[in-house]
């Protein structure tokens, strides 16, 4: 009969602090990281979306500082001057940037960012912080199949969907710069990877900043 006074096993030790990330999604407009981007967040608590300041008029549906922070010229020149952003570019006649404000502090709590941005806003984001951020270009099966996609949404002209295929040509060809590269055949597959990634990010060695002193008690 076993002693009443053995020690029963400890319960399991709440999840260690780590360092957040910021996580990028890009794809040429039809590959489907916008689709990705809101199943992500739908499906993890521990990311949200990074809000980008842009010049552009809100479409329907769109809150300012929900889906964008709409600002007009004068102000987004006064925050590049100020170098309130991490990254900014013009993208279809209006700008787009990623304001610093509180990420940086938010990152330190583990507080994941998604970004749904283009290679050159990857680039900069990349240049200011190395550290935190992992890139992920999400690729069409096939360059038919993109504009088939496009033409079938139904909202622009032939005119600015042969804009669109031109930039999707010239967004492909960066498609080396980032750390993973995911074709969407399938959304749903697609999105399995997509969550494979930001998961084995989590767990590397160096963003899991409470490993040290949980080490350091189990070698005493």
């Amino acid at each position: 009969m076993a002693d009443s006074t053995t020690a029963q096993p400890q319960s399991p030790r709440p999840n260690l602090q780590r360092r957040g990330l910021l996580f990028i999604l890009s794809s040429p407009s039809g590959a489907g990281k916008t689709t990705i981007s809101r199943m992500l967040l739908a499906a993890d608590d521990e990311i949200k979306l990074s809000v980008s300041v842009t010049t552009r008029p809100s479409r329907a549906g769109e809150i300012d500082g929900v889906h964008y922070s709409f600002v007009d010229d004068a102000t987004f020149d006064r925050m590049v001057e100020e170098d309130d952003f991490y990254e900014w570019a013009h993208v279809f006649d209006h700008r787009y940037g990623t304001p610093k404000g509180a990420i940086r502090n938010a990152l330190k709590e583990g507080q994941d960012f998604l970004f749904d941005i283009d290679w050159q806003g990857t680039q900069q984001l990349y240049q200011k912080d190395q550290q935190d951020v992992v890139r992920v270009f999400i690729l069409p099966p096939s360059i038919a199949e993109l504009e088939r996609r496009l033409r079938g949404r139904g909202t622009d002209s032939d005119a600015v969907i042969e804009a669109r295929m031109e930039r999707a040509r010239a967004e492909i060809s960066h498609w080396d710069a980032y750390d993973y590269v995911v074709i969407n055949e399938d959304v749903d597959a697609c999105f399995a990877k997509v969550r494979e990634i930001l998961d084995a990010e989590r767990m590397k060695r160096q963003r899991q900043t409470g490993l040290i002193p949980f080490v350091r008690e189990l070698m005493n």
